[in-house]
C-alpha cells in the first residue's frame, strides 16, 4: 500500500489532522501494519513540501496543537490519477517461495520439508482469516480485505500442491 497516497486520499475526503489521519487508516485498514505517528507526520511534511496537502487550519487542545491539513488542487489531480490507474500485475513470476525450493534442491536439503512447513502456515493463516471474517460484528470492508488475503493464500497453496507433485523433476532440472 501506497501510505502517501493513503493519507492523500483521506484528507481529500476532508480536511485532517495527523491523528485523526492515522485512527481513520487504523480503523479501515485493520490488517495493515499499523502506522507509527511518526510515519504520519513526516508524510505529510512530504505532501506539503511535494504541494499536494496544505495547511488549512490549526486545531488547540489537550497537548500540542494539531495541524488539519487540506488538498490542493494537484493534490485531488495526483489522488484521481491513483485511484483510476489499475496496478499492473506483479512483473516477476519468481518468489520467495519458489527460491527456497530450488536452494533446497541444490543444496541437498528436503524442498519437501520446507513446502509442507510453509502449507501448514498457510492453513492456519487461512483459519485465523476465516474466523476473524465470520465474527459478529465484523464490517463489509474487513470481509472484503480478509477475501482478498484469502484468495492469495489460496493461490499460493495451489501453487505449493503443483510444486510438491513435481519435486523429483524439478530436482532433475536444478540439479544437473
Amino acid at each position: 500500500m501506497s501510505t502517501p497516497r493513503i493519507l492523500l486520499g483521506f484528507i481529500a475526503a476532508r480536511p485532517r489532522h495527523g491523528y485523526d489521519l492515522k485512527r481513520v487508516h487504523d480503523t479501515y485498514f485493520p490488517q495493515a501494519r499499523p502506522l507509527a505517528f511518526g510515519q504520519v507526520y513526516a508524510t505529510l511534511e512530504r505532501l506539503a513540501r511535494d504541494g499536494l496537502v496544505e495547511s488549512a487550519d490549526i486545531q488547540a487542545g489537550n497537548g500540542p496543537d494539531r495541524i488539519v491539513y487540506r488538498l490542493t488542487a494537484a493534490g485531488r489531480t495526483e489522488i484521481d490519477e491513483w485511484i483510476g490507474a489499475p496496478e499492473p500485475p506483479y512483473p516477476f513470476v519468481s518468489n520467495v517461495h519458489f527460491a527456497k525450493v530450488v536452494l533446497a534442491l541444490l543444496l541437498g536439503s528436503s524442498a519437501s520439508t520446507y513446502l509442507h512447513a510453509q502449507r501448514a502456515l498457510h492453513m492456519q493463516r487461512m483459519r485465523e482469516l476465516t474466523a476473524m471474517k465470520t465474527a459478529s460484528g465484523v464490517s463489509l470492508a474487513d470481509v472484503v480485505s480478509v477475501d482478498y488475503a484469502l484468495a492469495h493464500l489460496d493461490a499460493d497453496l495451489r501453487w505449493i500442491d503443483l510444486t510438491s507433485q513435481r519435486l523429483d523433476q524439478l530436482r532433475q532440472e536444478v540439479v544437473k
